[in-house]
């Protein structure tokens, strides 16, 4: 017998009717001898509905209020979800993230995972119960709830998992597996059977929205199986795992891409120590994140400055380097709110040379020029024009074979 951990995202409890599919899904995993914990996201589009009534009464809500209203979607499918087990003869009992102990800090909007004390799921189990725990939300050491940032749900799960030592942990959502790239994209991309906890994390950091980044730094961190399956139909879905066993690793695993770039230049800025620290010191005090950074060689003691940011945070980023620009003398600030993130990812690339010469290669003939470069160990990310990303994943997924029947 075993214990596993379901999670089941919006849009597997998006209706009454996938609800009851739910629990069937369930009940056949307890009748197959196995012990369950179910944790469960709002219903597609309620935690939207949420943000939008806290932003009409003002633009920036309470962080406390907030994550009591927002944490009240995944409370209604928890409870939703019981009693569809119940309907069903399945002895099932819901829980809060406060019920269920999961211990927070007290960011209330963003909340790390402190704790789980386990000891009322454990005994539900031991009574044949199938607790059901609302994702997302904990609560921190002064009782308020908090909230775990989008996708928390599944960072709840894993983290369950561990602390109750579950033999796997299974997420459920509207795709069967990782693919070798968006399918949308690419007709032909191939479902991973085994992708490693290093792949994964690589992949969901550079775009793929398959699983949210936290819940696999836990999985790798406290070794839990994990495995992304479909909530609409059979299949043995994706295992994330600490090897691939059997094979040789491929040299590539998966394509991964971003629209959501912007990039940012100061020109001309003088060549002394200290001056990275100017330039970014302002961005990063104004909460935004700052992904790629290209300084070029000096010329004549002058350099220009490059890095990139959310898209979203474009705007904020060009008024604050203004005074910066200034103060350093600098030529100018440019940039580019049009560009794309472009990466491959494999734990083949270690033992693989020439991996970077055919990407650029494949790319230079289909007349994508490069902006920017970043290299890991597993993993090569360019800065592209936006307008080439979708022929520059076709061309590199078929360049390295990652195609279906390949």
């Amino acid at each position: 017998m075993a214990l596993i951990v379901q999670k089941f995202g919006g849009t597997s409890v998006g209706s009454l009717e996938r609800i009851q599919h739910i629990a069937e899904k369930v009940a056949q995993t307890r009748a197959q001898g196995h012990e369950v914990v179910v944790v469960v996201s709002a219903m597609s589009g309620e935690t939207d509905r949420l943000i939008a009534l806290a932003r009409a009464l003002g633009p920036h809500p309470d962080p406390r209020e907030y994550a009591t209203l927002v944490s009240t979607g995944e409370q209604v499918s928890m409870a939703l979800v019981a009693m569809a087990l119940l309907a069903k003869g399945c002895q099932a009992r819901s829980y809060t993230g406060g019920q269920a102990r999961i211990c927070t800090d007290n960011h209330h909007k963003k909340a790390r995972i402190m704790g789980i004390e386990a000891d009322a799921l454990k005994a539900d189990l031991k009574q044949g119960f199938v607790p059901v725990v609302a994702g997302f939300q904990g609560i921190a050491a002064n009782g308020d709830i908090t909230t775990l940032g989008r996708g928390g749900s599944d960072t709840t799960a894993v983290a369950l998992a561990a602390a109750l030592e579950a033999d796997e942990c299974q997420i459920y959502t509207d795709v069967d597996g990782v693919y070798t790239t968006d399918p949308r994209i690419a007709p032909d991309a191939r479902r991973l059977s085994v992708i490693t906890f290093e792949e994964m994390l690589e992949l969901a950091s550079l775009g793929a929205k398959v699983l949210q980044i936290r819940s696999v730094e836990f999985a790798g961190k406290y070794n839990v199986p994990l495995r992304v399956l479909s909530s609409f139909q059979e299949g043995p879905g994706t295992l994330i795992t600490f090897e691939q066993v059997g094979m040789e690793a491929p040299k590539v695993s998966g394509i991964a891409f971003n629209r959501d770039e912007a990039k940012v230049t100061l020109m001309g800025v003088p060549d002394k120590p200290g001056v990275a620290a100017r330039i970014l010191e302002p961005v990063s005090s104004g909460g935004i994140d700052i992904d790629m950074i290209i300084q070029n060689v000096a010329v004549e003691g002058i350099i220009d400055f490059t890095f990139t940011v959310h898209r979203d945070d474009y705007q904020k980023t060009l008024e604050l380097l203004a005074n910066v620009a200034q103060e350093l003398e600098a030529r100018a600030v440019i940039g580019d709110n049009k560009i794309a993130k472009l990466s491959l990812v494999g734990v083949g690339m270690r033992s693989h040379a020439g991996i970077a010469s055919t990407m650029f290669t494949v790319l230079g003939k289909e007349g994508i020029n490069i902006q920017l470069i970043s290299t890991s160990e597993i993993k090569i990310s360019v800065v592209i024009d936006e307008k080439y990303l979708e022929l520059g994943v076709r061309s590199l997924h078929t360049a390295f074979g990652l195609g279906k029947g390949i």
